[in-house]
């Protein structure tokens, strides 16, 4: 497995506590991996083309210059989910700075940080001379009132980010809240979650994580985690029939990956794991299936 950075500290500092989602891609890894290239493509949201597009226009060349890019969603009170990213790398900030000044790009002081315009409808600042964040107003406006301590942060939730501990290490990888985690394995198990009383057993359920890596094929591992073994093994259970209904109805490509898919319990967290070559992974990557349990 090729190991990734984790977040940096820049980076982490500003990500607010009430998270809903956390997904890092390490553009190095991907590289070399056409699978990865295009599952890049369908994980990350879909302003993605717009924000390398907009990079581009100011000098940073996503497939150079960009080791890390991480996306997370949140509440933002009144406002609703928000998202911002970051992109770690070895930016050349000068130089950049520069360039934008050339094309007239004028900063504007949102705190202490100096916050630019970028196309497609971003602003823009760096944390350091490394790392760039990015995202609407409203959305870049709060992760700096995190950073500096006007909204508590993500190490203020210790359910995600001890989520987090267990799998920054990997090339793609990541968390989900428990409503998400709820309704991700609701939309995963289809009909079958009607077979049992779902609702019920929902409530159990209290996060997730998953991580992908890329060499010799497609690794895949989701780990839910539960209140207790019984729901863990429960939910085990679920997920093996689910398995087994959606077979009897699936494309040729969901039964390989149902062929190729572990389910177990190991004491409260439910374990799943999918291996696959990178030509079976690619026909499974626009199924109901994945997209359900990646999303």
């Amino acid at each position: 497995m090729a190991y990734a950075m984790p977040l940096n500290s820049s980076a982490r500092t500003c990500i607010p506590a009430d998270l809903l989602q956390l997904i890092s891609v390490d553009y190095r890894t991907l590289k070399d991996s056409p699978t990865a290239m295009a599952l890049k493509q369908q994980l990350m949201p879909d302003n993605i083309k717009q924000f390398e597009a907009a990079l581009k226009n100011i000098g940073i060349d996503p497939d150079k210059d960009v080791d890390t890019l991480a996306f997370a969603s949140f509440h933002s009170g009144k406002q609703g989910v928000k998202g911002v990213g970051v992109a770690s790398g070895p930016f050349n900030m000068k130089a950049v700075l520069k360039k934008m000044k050339l094309e007239k790009f004028t900063p504007k002081k949102y705190g202490t940080a100096n916050v630019y315009p970028m196309d497609g409808g971003f602003i823009m600042t760096f944390l350091d001379d490394s790392t760039l964040l990015f995202g609407d107003s409203t959305a870049l406006h709060a992760a700096l009132d995190t950073r500096d301590g006007k909204i508590l942060s993500l190490d203020t939730n210790g359910d995600m980010a001890d989520m987090m501990t267990n799998v920054d290490s990997a090339p793609v990888w990541s968390i989900l809240d428990q409503q998400g985690t709820q309704n991700m394995m609701r939309s995963a198990l289809g009909d079958a979650s009607r077979i049992a009383d779902y609702e019920t057993l929902k409530k159990r359920l209290l996060g997730s994580r998953y991580t992908m890596s890329f060499t010799s094929g497609v690794n895949f591992d989701l780990s839910v985690l539960t209140s207790d073994s019984v729901t863990a093994a429960t939910l085990s259970s679920l997920v093996k029939a689910g398995i087994l209904y959606k077979k009897m109805n699936a494309t040729p490509a969901e039964k390989v990956a149902v062929d190729n898919t572990t389910v177990d319990s190991d004491s409260s967290n439910l374990q799943l794991h999918f291996k696959a070559s990178d030509q079976q992974f690619q026909s499974l990557m626009h199924s109901d299936l994945f997209a359900a349990v990646s999303h």
